[in-house]
């Protein structure tokens, strides 16, 4: 929900309402004055996004428009209070021992990044805390509200794998039968992987089925959109390389975004029913996500409002929102106020609980590990006493964020419309997790050292992960420099020779030898070789 602490019209009085004006203009102006002398340039415009200076009134309008709520809770703090202590919090996932850790507010750390909105939601104790939209959907667009609808990404597969739970409570869809049986419109290729070991659902949702193509680009304005048929056998006009099965069938994780691809024709196909209404009907609807949708591409009235993606230096994704017919894996439009209505779902039913839209045994099955980390469409992490569910997304110009704790009730959305918006959102959830006192998410603490010249040099070059795609390291400032999302680059440091960290994110580079080694982090591990000419 979006919070609004204004007075009561009919029992605030005069003097009441002209207090708080007097505040709120104290803080618009305090706030406005130190974000313009930070951003101003000789020309009057800010250099965040090469934006007016319409952007800073837009996130000093939000940042200033909590006024003191009424009461505070038991420990004595309020929901501004902990808002505030988010937004001004921000900082890094490692920090390096004996070296001084640099905090940012959100609003440097906006500019920093190019992401030009953001919206948050904060989830205590099973109830959202606060909601806010921060920045601007776009340059002269709409100031961002907890409202505005973002692309999804990724997080897309924890609703889809939600609508097929409901599917199969309903006992219209089995997890354990052979998908092939059930599809009509496209046919999963036979291959000796799919002669031993049918695919099921089950394996579809928990990325254990064997399937390639591990995500998708999705269409830009303009091009030819293919249907998901064409999609899923790597027909044109589509611009991903054919589904198929390339190894044992529930034997491991491989995630797949062409395995929730097939999970969507076969929700279609098993109920006649288009996927987007499907979802509405099953799991936006009875949620009261009422602003949500996977329909793509959004229509033109809605897209007029909402948030436009951007990439990674801060500039206009050419044509704005890329289209997605991949609905299950990529398509879902939604807002923070209703991604967070979702988490709550899932964590009532995770907790045992009966939920709107699932059972309490559903819910637990969801979020009850299949593979490595992976339930039914949500990681699952933290410690077996205090696990939380968890997904983020990534689609040109958006990154998004989506954590819940069951137990305790306690969560975060982050919705961006930026390519660094993932690092955005992270940033975001250690501060949340910092405030609100969470066993996880803490930065990591890390000891570098130096390497001579000669050592470092042979570590330059281009790699190519395995199944994922590639990424850089090049020789800057006498230093090694990572750029693992195009036009993002950041230094490297050195834990011992042939090992790398960086501190934007958790994650280490491990060489076994100058032209290979692993990549790992928290949700991701995988191997890399230097690239072939």
């Amino acid at each position: 929900m979006e919070f609004d602490f204004r007075p009561n019209r009919a029992t605030a009085t005069p003097a009441s309402r002209a207090g708080r004006q007097e505040h709120f203009r104290h803080i618009l102006e305090r706030t406005c004055a130190r974000i313009m002398a930070f951003f101003r340039t000789p020309n009057g415009w800010c250099r965040m996004f090469r934006l007016p200076r319409v952007f800073l009134l837009a996130v000093a309008l939000s940042a200033a428009s909590v006024a003191p709520a009424a009461s505070a809770d038991a420990s004595g703090q309020t929901p501004q209070s902990r808002m505030q202590a988010v937004i001004d919090g921000l900082g890094p996932a490692v920090e390096i021992e004996g070296r001084p850790v640099a905090r940012s507010g959100l609003v440097e750390t906006m500019q920093a990044l190019h992401v030009p909105g953001v919206a948050i939601a904060v989830i205590r104790q099973g109830k959202v805390d606060w909601a806010k939209g921060f920045g601007l959907t776009r340059e002269g667009g709409e100031p961002v509200t907890a409202r505005t609808l973002f692309q999804a990404g990724s997080v897309s597969k924890p609703i889809a794998a939600m609508t097929a739970l409901r599917l199969v409570q309903e006992g219209r869809l089995s997890l354990d039968g052979d998908a092939d049986a059930i599809l009509k419109t496209w046919k999963i290729p036979s291959n000796p992987y799919t002669g031993r070991t049918p695919v099921t659902l089950r394996a579809l949702l928990s990325h254990t089925a064997g399937t390639t193509v591990h995500g998708f680009a999705g269409y830009a304005a303009g091009e030819a959109v293919p249907t998901l048929p064409q999609v899923l056998g790597g027909v044109a006009p589509a611009n991903s390389k054919p589904v198929v099965v390339d190894r044992p069938v529930g034997h491991e994780y491989a995630y797949s975004g062409g395995g929730y691809s097939i999970a969507q024709q076969l929700m279609v196909d098993a109920t006649g029913a288009p996927f987007a209404e499907l979802v509405r009907k099953t799991v936006l609807a009875p949620l009261g996500m009422s602003r949500s949708t996977e329909q793509q591409p959004l229509q033109a009235s809605r897209l007029a409002h909402a948030a436009w993606p951007h990439d990674g230096a801060g500039a206009p994704i050419p044509g704005g929102p890329h289209t997605y017919p991949e609905m299950a894996a990529a398509g879902l439009w939604t807002t923070a106020e209703d991604l967070a209505r979702f988490a709550i779902e899932l964590q009532r039913a995770a907790s045992g609980r009966q939920g709107r839209v699932l059972t309490a045994d559903m819910g637990r099955l969801m979020t009850t590990r299949v593979k490595g980390d992976y339930g039914l469409g949500v990681s699952i992490l933290g410690s077996a006493k205090a696990p939380y569910f968890y997904h983020d997304g990534s689609n040109a110009g958006y990154k998004a964020t989506l954590l819940g704790y069951p137990a305790s009730g306690d969560g975060v959305v982050v919705l961006t419309n930026g390519d660094q918006g993932y690092e955005l959102g992270q940033k975001i959830a250690r501060a949340v997790a910092v405030v609100y006192g969470w066993p996880d998410l803490h930065p990591v603490k890390r000891a570098a050292v130096d390497l001579a010249a000669d050592q470092l040099a042979r570590y330059a070059g281009s790699f190519e992960i395995e199944g994922v795609g590639g990424f850089e390291i090049h020789r800057r400032d006498g230093g090694l420099a990572l750029e693992l999302w195009k036009g993002v680059v950041e230094p490297m440091y050195a834990q011992a020779p042939g090992r790398f960290f960086i501190t934007s994110h958790d994650l280490v580079l491990t060489f076994d030898g100058p032209d290979r080694g692993r990549i790992a982090a928290p949700d991701f591990k995988g191997s890399f070789a230097r690239a072939k000419p």
